[in-house]
């Protein structure tokens, strides 16, 4: 394969990554409960933010299959991930110049620039086959997300000092910092989206047709898919335990800097722990799909999920910041990992000229299982800090309830035979 085209599909992750980093994960849910929001009622900010996340997953999930259809037939994976990315980094910008105590226009800006991070990744990912081959799918998966964790990683160290030390940069206070480090993503991605846009082919598998047909055929193909997930047990059996294990892992990225902020760390603690994950999962999602290459792809998933059912229970009983550290390195050792290896299986069992309407699939059911997980966290958290009159204890309980996802995720999954979905997907 072309290594200039594996290189400037992976360099995308390194540049959205800024945005899932210090956005999604990092500054965002501290800003948005300090700043935006009302930082006397933590739980109520924690339910806003959680519906939050929800609302921008319903409507990627919505929308995900059908596009994915439109742009297998019309061959517009790279059009639409130039869209949705353009409009990610435009609402990002946009988060660096909205006032204090604007808490429904700070949701509403950043519902849209989930909407495009996660849109664009539709069809990033579909491109994933277009990319690599059976021999080298599962490096090329791992590279990328590799890439975006040393990229995002970088990013927030940057974008940590500015906060830390405002001064320095020539800023007034940490709140200026925070609203400049927003800017910085939105520049951070625009700029390393370029090697993609320029560099990677996209394949054509049917004739050219324009937009109009593409959308009217694309709705019949989407149909169509229905019958063959029929065909295709094997996808739509991987398809619902990824729905239910990927909920867990999505919302710990979500969730897991409001859960810190709740149990009373401060922010240097809280962006110390993400930059440890980045820089772990750097170095370990590679070091994983080597280990999920030796025993197996589908031992590879199970040790995720037992790490992230580890992390959850040592997540409930974290006290210090030691400890707290202590789940950032698991998270860093098995977040990139479990990802990864999810992307490439799921690569080798669809057909590779549906390639971004089974993506679109993939995606639609992770982003419901966001909908439903920081829901859930968020819910039981507002719910049992009445019953309760703890919030620190209530918090405990939202994290441990994401729990039973992965039990449940691992249970479907162990009827996943990948040998079948292979054969199945090379003779459809």
């Amino acid at each position: 394969m072309n290594k200039k085209q594996i290189y400037s599909w992976a360099l995308y992750d390194w540049a959205n990554s800024a945005f899932a980093t210090t956005v999604m994960a990092g500054f965002f849910p501290i800003f948005f409960s300090q700043y935006w929001s009302n930082p006397d009622n933590i739980s109520v900010s924690t339910f806003y933010l959680g519906l939050g996340n929800s609302i921008a997953s319903l409507i990627v999930a919505l929308l995900a299959p059908i596009l994915g259809a439109i742009a297998d037939r019309g061959s517009f994976k790279k059009k639409f991930l130039i869209f949705f990315a353009f409009l990610g980094i435009v609402m990002t910008l946009s988060l660096g110049f909205i006032a204090q105590g604007m808490w429904p226009i700070a949701l509403l800006v950043y519902i849209f620039s989930t909407i495009g991070f996660s849109g664009a990744n539709i069809f990033y990912d579909s491109l994933l086959p277009s990319v690599s081959n059976e021999e080298n799918v599962d490096h090329v998966s791992a590279l990328g997300f590799s890439l975006g964790y040393l990229g995002g990683g970088v990013l927030i160290i940057i974008n940590f000092l500015m906060i830390s030390y405002p001064n320095s940069f020539g800023l007034v206070d940490a709140v200026e910092a925070t609203k400049y480090a927003f800017i910085s993503v939105g520049v951070w991605w625009a700029l390393f989206s370029i090697p993609l846009i320029l560099f990677v082919k996209e394949p054509k598998f049917h004739e050219s047709e324009s937009i109009s047909d593409s959308v009217i055929n694309g709705l019949v193909q989407f149909r169509n898919t229905f019958n063959d997930l029929k065909k295709l047990k094997v996808v739509a059996t991987f398809l619902l335990a990824y729905w239910l294990y990927i909920d867990g892992v999505d919302t710990v990225v979500r969730m897991a800097a409001n859960f810190a902020f709740t149990l009373g760390f401060d922010q240097a603690s809280i962006m110390g722990a993400l930059v440890l994950i980045q820089l772990v999962a750097f170095v370990a999602t590679m070091v994983y799909i080597k280990l999920a290459n030796f025993i197996g792809l589908k031992n590879g998933i199970y040790l995720g999920i037992a790490g992230y059912c580890i992390i959850l229970f040592a997540g409930y009983f974290v006290e210090s910041i030691t400890h707290f550290y202590i789940v950032a390195l698991l998270i860093g050792c098995f977040q990139g990992g479990i990802q990864s290896i999810s992307r490439s299986l799921y690569s080798r069992i669809i057909p590779e000229n549906k390639a971004a309407e089974f993506y679109g699939f993939y995606n639609m059911l992770g982003k419901f299982a966001a909908v439903f997980g920081p829901v859930l966290m968020g819910s039981v958290t507002l719910l049992l800090s009445n019953v309760v009159d703890d919030e620190i204890r209530a918090a405990r309980f939202g994290l441990l309830s994401i729990i039973i996802l992965f039990i449940l995720g691992g249970y479907v999954f162990s009827k996943v035979d990948i040998e079948e979905g292979e054969s199945m997907a090379k003779n459809l």
